[in-house]
């Protein structure tokens, strides 16, 4: 199978789960995960048709960015884990961070990109099942309310909505619970009608839940298995 025959198959099982939904088929975002991936496999994945692309790793992105400098239209987006100090590169490689976890992380994020002339769009990750082992605010946390709080003063960076990683299980179904519990939270914060935060996007589900989570809600699956095959 190739790239551009797994993006096809991919879309069409996008297609039949917005189906089941009722769902809009333009509502959902088909993120190209392309950790440990070299630039040529992203080049061939671009010239299948796919624009939007997530990151892990700072160091690891920026040892590719120059092969992928004539992709104008394509959008990179981190969604690893990022250290506060790793955050003015992060500012200056990437058009989204779609893993913000504290509001000295944002702060710092702002910082930098003031200093680029540029607006990051962010999404806040919220660690929904509590795992001490990934990264994430808990949907409860006293700092996912200074990251509320404080958005209105950090005036280069743009709040787009939340991001998660349930448990991996081999059924899809057990994921179920994680993606609704975020998208509640996502309800609620919506209807406190925060100050410079929008929360129209919804960032879950890969390879093996992605139809789940668009069933649940998901506007952006983040798939890189279905797509570059295993790592």
């Amino acid at each position: 199978m190739t790239i551009a025959s797994n993006l096809s198959a991919l879309h069409d099982r996008i297609a039949r789960a917005v189906h089941r939904a009722g769902r809009n088929a333009s509502d959902i975002a088909l993120m190209a995960v392309s950790k440990t991936q070299p630039a040529a496999t992203i080049i061939e994945a671009y010239e299948a048709g796919q624009r939007l692309v997530g990151e892990n790793r700072v160091q690891e992105f920026s040892e590719k960015i120059g092969a992928l400098a004539s992709l104008r239209d394509a959008e990179f987006h981190m969604i690893g884990h990022l250290q506060s100090n790793k955050a003015p590169k992060a500012a200056e490689l990437f058009h989204a961070i779609d893993s913000l976890d504290s509001a000295k992380l944002a702060e710092r994020l702002n910082a930098a990109a003031e200093k680029l002339g540029k607006t990051l769009d962010v999404l806040i990750e919220i660690n929904v099942p509590g795992e001490a082992a990934k990264s994430g605010i808990a949907p409860d946390s006293s700092e996912l309310e200074r990251i509320l709080a404080g958005a209105p003063t950090w005036k280069h960076l743009r709040i787009r909505g939340l991001m998660t990683v349930p448990p991996f299980t081999e059924d899809p179904e057990g994921a179920r619970s994680y993606f609704r519990q975020l998208r509640e939270l996502r309800d609620c914060l919506a209807a406190r009608n925060l100050p410079s935060i929008n929360l129209d996007v919804l960032s879950m589900g890969m390879s093996h839940d992605f139809e789940v989570a668009i069933e649940e809600g998901s506007t952006c699956v983040r798939i890189g298995t279905a797509i570059f095959g295993a790592r």
